[in-house]
This record gives C-alpha cells, structure tokens and sequence, in this order.
C-alpha cells in the first residue's frame, strides 16, 4: 500500500470529513472568547488539538468496536475488520494522536493542559458506554461538547463566563439527538448484540421521539445563547435557520423508512455548526 493510499484510509477510518460537526463550535468558543479573531497561535493549536483529539476518539472507537463492525452488515466493510488497516498501526496512529493532542494541549496555556486529562478520558471512554448504558448517546454528545469550551478557556486561560457553557450544553444536546437518530438504522444488531442504545431499548418510534426531545432542548439552549451573547440580527438569523434545519432533519426520518439517514445525519449536520460559526461568529466582528 502507498503512503498516500495509506493517508486517505486513515484519513476514511477516522472519517475525517465529520470533523466538519466538531470544529466550527470550537473556533466559535474562541471567537466568543477572544471577542474578535484569536491570536493565530491560538487558532493554529487549537486546530491541532481538535485534529489530534477526534483522531484519537475515532481510532480508539474503531479498535475497541471492531468485533461489533466485523459482525454487523452496515459497518463489516470499515477499515479494521476488512483489514485495509491493521490493529498494530491503528493503535500507533492513536498514540501519535494521543501525543499530538497533548503537545497542542501544553501549547495553549497551563489550564488547558491541566484539564487535557479529562478531554481524554472522555473522548476515549465513550467507546465504552453502549456496552454499559443508554446514557451513551449523551456521553457522545459531551464529548464532542468539551470543544467550545476548551476553546474558550485555550483563548482565554480561564473559564469566566455562562456563555461558552451554554454553547457546550447546546452542542450535547444536539449530537445526542442526531447520535439516536444514527444509531436507529443498527436496532435490530444492538439487540442481537446486547448493546444498551436507546434504539434497542425503546424501539425506533419512541427513540425518533426521544430525538425529536433533544433538538428541542437544544434549541431552546440556543436561544437562551443569544439572548445571553445579545449578537442582533445575524446571530438570531443564524438560530432560526438551525431551527429550520433541525424541524427538516426529522421529516426525513420515519419509522418505517430510514432510507433518507444519511442526508439527516451527515449533510443537515454539517450545516448546522457552520451556520452557526458564520452567524455568531460574524455577528461577533459586526458588533465591534
């Protein structure tokens, strides 16, 4: 194998493009922090940690999941258990994460690296949880929600403000709600395989419900966000189109018809964190 057919496997394990759900609600937390454009160290660390933490996850994940993916059909093809990749250099490539995210960590300020622990322990430790609760969803959705915060504190050395709280409980709420929405097109496997996702425990019409919750609370966080923030006119355009976006991604889903999953998990997604970027991002230069 190429070193560059190699990159681009890696780079499709780790499913890099999703870093697209991630990384905008984290340059938001530093913008909101810094009030403005952040140092260009800050910003360039802050990516890298981003870069080394979500690879880090993902690999970790693909590791620890492997039995379930070889034995189910959606996920049999993925880069492990259709051996494209081997376990020894995954486990490699995630210490080399593992390392990139500590140094970047280090990089930002002392704080960072302090709490740099905890950000790992969470982001590693989800791979557990279906096995161990249907809280998992919930525990995605915290991981991919230290983000903005960390990027507050990264820009800031301090943690002094609601706002980059409420951004982080919007951020879990919303990928907990998507995460259920995902996890609906493997109940019957779950079930087969003893995993605790609230598909397997609830069935698809109850946890399309229990979605539909989620993106509720997490709306109502991203208004309490900007009246907090108080950005004007573009950061309230910018929570009507996610509320747009989010009443959308569940038209798409029915019960008896998930055929239309991948255009709610991975295009409105994507959407929604580079809406919000552009809206109260901007809105951030607008008011200066």
């Amino acid at each position: 194998m190429t070193f560059w057919t190699k990159l681009k496997t890696t780079l499709a394990m780790i499913k890099f493009e999703h870093t697209l759900f991630a990384l905008p609600f984290a340059f938001l937390g530093a913008v909101l922090a810094a009030n403005g454009l952040p140092d260009w160290r800050q910003i360039l660390w802050i990516t890298v940690a981003m870069f080394g933490a979500r690879s880090a996850a993902m690999t970790f994940n693909r590791i620890i999941d492997r039995r379930f993916d070889a034995e189910n059909p959606r996920t049999a093809n993925r880069e492990l258990p259709s051996g494209k990749l081997s376990v020894k250099f995954a486990w490699a490539f995630l210490i080399v994460s593992v390392i990139l995210f500590e140094i970047a960590a280090y990089s930002l300020n002392w704080l960072t690296f302090a709490l740099s622990p905890v950000a790992l322990l969470s982001i590693l430790g989800y791979s557990y949880a279906k096995r161990l609760t249907s809280f998992a969803h919930l525990i995605l959705g915290w991981s991919l929600a230290i983000s903005p915060t960390a990027a507050w504190i990264a820009v800031r050395g301090a943690l002094d403000s609601e706002i980059p709280l409420l951004l982080s409980l919007l951020v879990m709420m919303w990928t907990a709600g998507f995460d259920i929405l995902y996890a609906c097109q493997d109940f019957e496997f779950d079930k087969r395989a003893g995993l605790r996702s609230i598909p397997a425990r609830f069935g698809i019409k109850n946890s399309l419900w229990i979605a539909r919750l989620f993106h509720v609370q997490a709306f109502l966080v991203l208004v309490l966000l900007y009246f907090v923030t108080e950005l004007g006119w573009l950061a309230l355009l910018g929570v009507a189109a996610v509320g747009a976006l989010m009443i959308y991604q569940h038209t798409l889903v029915k019960p008896n018809d998930l055929t239309r999953m991948n255009a709610a998990f991975f295009t409105t997604n994507a959407f929604v964190s580079v809406i919000l970027f552009v809206t109260f991002g901007g809105a951030v230069f607008l008011a200066k």
